[in-house]
């Protein structure tokens, strides 16, 4: 018996994984193929190969060609939408299955953590905003927040303030660290782009201007609660963990 006949007994009448026997072997997945092709082909009167068998190298090659082109990264459900998509009836059970003869498993991208940190010891400020980001005035409401953005130099920081009112980026500061020193320069930049505290100033404190952040030590430290006093602006904090505050 010929060592690719061998491999494909095993797979077909003892269900054993083609894949694992040509490791176990040390036979090339491209050589068994290629002996497949041949066996398969015109005057191959060999009786080798089922329906079933056929059928089932058809879906590990197309699984195993749509697995490459997601760059490794699709699991048995998204793999079987893929598959759907290109005019496969096929059963997301039945991709599983050839991922697992094939040893196809998707690669788990880690995610990177937010910026937030917080200071459990800080402060906390009130809600002022309350998830209405809309303003009747300029001046009224602004937002902030910081962003990484990774470079060929390392990270790079960036600080924003926004009018809600215009939706005008008002300041913009970057720096090597997330600190508040970094949302201070945001926020000075973003008062001398509206005329300087004179003209943002209002003596009635309810009417005075909202800055609305998340509830990082970023915007608890006391640097920076103590510029915004300074400079006549009310801190607004949204919710712990919730994207739409």
């Amino acid at each position: 018996m010929s060592v690719a006949r061998f491999i494909a007994d095993q797979r077909t009448n003892y269900a054993v994984p083609h894949t694992l026997v040509c490791v176990l072997l040390g036979v090339s997945l491209a050589w068994f193929y290629k002996w497949l092709k041949r066996a398969e082909g015109p005057g191959a009167a060999s009786g080798l190969f089922t329906d079933t068998d056929r059928r089932r190298d058809s879906v590990d090659r197309a699984v195993r060609v749509a697995f490459k082109k997601a760059k490794g990264l699709h699991g048995s459900p998204r793999l079987h939408e893929d598959l759907r998509e290109a005019g496969w009836q096929i059963s997301e059970k039945t991709v599983a299955d050839s991922m697992r003869r094939q040893g196809l498993v998707a690669r788990v991208i880690k995610r990177r953590s937010g910026l937030t940190r917080q200071d459990k010891s800080a402060p906390k400020f009130p809600d002022l905003v309350r998830r209405d980001f809309t303003a009747p005035a300029p001046n009224r409401k602004w937002v902030g927040d910081i962003t990484e953005i990774p470079t060929a130099e390392g990270k790079l920081y960036l600080a924003t303030v926004i009018d809600l009112y215009s939706r005008r980026l008002l300041g913009a500061a970057t720096s090597n660290h997330p600190d508040a020193e970094l949302a201070c320069a945001a926020i000075r930049m973003a008062v001398t782009a509206r005329g300087g505290k004179e003209a943002i100033w209002r003596e009635d404190e309810s009417e005075r201007v909202i800055f609305h952040s998340d509830r990082g030590s970023t915007y608890t430290a006391g640097s920076f609660s103590r510029l915004c006093a300074q400079l006549g602006i009310r801190q607004s904090m949204g919710r712990v963990g919730s994207c739409f505050d």
